[in-house]
């Protein structure tokens, strides 16, 4: 992974962190836990996910399949679904 997005990645995650213990609601809400008498570990986990953005040159041209290379008959769905990934059927 490129250096430049390993610190923009570390800085989101001091970013949230400083969003979450800065935060009066959460702090409040941890607060009145304590008062019932339990002590409070909060972990919380997050997915981040990074995809690089296609430029006109790198854009691809989509797919297309006839229904004699599909073995299964396709559902309504199933058409949706692929016209959402850009791969057409042809009639």
């Amino acid at each position: 992974m490129e250096q430049r997005l390993k610190n923009l990645i570390k800085q989101l995650g001091n970013a949230i962190d400083e969003s979450l213990s800065g935060s009066h609601a959460i702090e409040e809400v941890i607060g009145e836990i304590k008062k019932e008498g339990y002590d409070v570990l909060l972990v919380l986990e997050a997915t981040i996910g990074f995809n690089r953005r296609r430029t006109e040159s790198t854009e691809r041209e989509p797919l297309t399949l006839s229904h004699k290379d599909l073995d299964a008959n396709l559902t309504k769905q199933d058409q949706k679904f692929l016209r959402a990934l850009s791969i057409s059927l042809d009639n």
